[in-house]
């Protein structure tokens, strides 16, 4: 058992399959949990009671089998929170503690969903499609999710099939209108279209500044990019680091003005929001990597 008493940052692996812990100049590492199973995708955390959520897309993508789960920061007491069946190919996830809930994208299941943080109420809010024939229209899946709290809205990326310019932002209020089912909400406002491939968000409240990956060819993909927004309207996107190898999860360090990003291609990597050093790999040579969260841990932590 190690003390964790500065910034970690909790990393998924996809193959294998486990939560790594980092430190943000990439050059300690520890294994937090391993033997996840399946594919976890998205990951989030709880400081307050010390909780750390992710998502897992199951075995098999075509199946119904996603599910997410939960553990103490020092890797301990894992917990089912949402069983299998419950949500189909789970992604990036949010977490609202102060509301006590969880935001996720279904990406298979066409929806974005919710629950409380022990995973009841689990509530579809935005549902892009039902049948076999949506299933296969990669237009219709929802991949990356952001919350604005303080404007009560979500966005989520419709990622589009790989590299094909079809990519999606899309926002709408966080309360599902009353009588309106989630299939054919009015309330949807699009914010980008024909991307690349986005992927995850993440929603900076001081800056009202959205940040997002996207995987699909250069020069917009294998990206991260934000856009500055004025009330509803979005400024221009701007790159912000580029040359990924597919990426995937951001996580924003606001004390320190930077991003971290991971990539299929097992890199972690850096970029300053105001150009003041040079953004770069800080960590190579690891299976895929999926989501990401900073975290600034009190507990401990398990290294191996």
């Amino acid at each position: 058992m190690s003390a964790a008493t500065s910034d970690r940052l909790f990393v998924l692996e996809a193959i294998p399959a486990r939560i790594l812990s980092i430190s943000p100049d990439g050059l300690n590492l520890e294994v937090l949990l391993d033997n996840l199973g399946g594919t976890p995708d998205g990951i989030a955390v709880d400081h307050a009671k010390g909780h750390i959520y992710w998502t897992n897309m199951g075995a098999d993508w075509s199946a119904n089998d996603g599910f997410i789960e939960r553990v103490d920061f020092d890797g301990s007491n894992r917990t089912m929170i949402v069983p299998k069946g419950a949500t189909h190919t789970p992604k990036q996830m949010q977490i609202d503690v102060e509301a006590g809930m969880l935001y996720w994208c279904d990406r298979e299941g066409m929806r974005v969903m919710r629950s409380r943080l022990d995973g009841s109420d689990v509530t579809v809010l935005v549902q892009t499609g039902s049948t076999a024939t949506d299933r296969s229209d990669e237009r219709r899946h929802c991949v990356g999710i952001a919350i604005d709290r303080a404007g009560q809205r979500i966005f989520w990326t419709q990622k589009g099939p790989p590299n094909g310019g079809m990519g999606r932002i899309l926002s709408a209020p966080l309360a599902l209108p009353e009588g309106m089912p989630p299939s054919l909400r009015t309330d949807i406002r699009l914010v980008f279209d024909n991307l690349p491939e986005p992927i995850d968000l993440e929603w900076h409240a001081e800056s009202s500044t959205l940040y997002w990956t996207d995987r699909g060819d250069p020069p917009q993909g294998n990206t991260l990019n934000r856009c500055h927004f004025a009330g509803d309207l979005p400024g221009s996107p701007e790159v912000l680091l580029s040359d990924l190898q597919e990426g995937i999860g951001v996580a924003l360090d606001s004390r320190n003005s930077r991003a971290f990003v991971t990539d299929l291609g097992g890199n972690l990597s850096i970029a300053a929001w105001n150009g003041t050093n040079h953004p770069g790999v800080i960590r190579s040579g690891l299976g895929p990597l999926t989501g990401i969260v900073l975290a600034r841990p009190t507990r401990t932590t398990k290294g191996n």
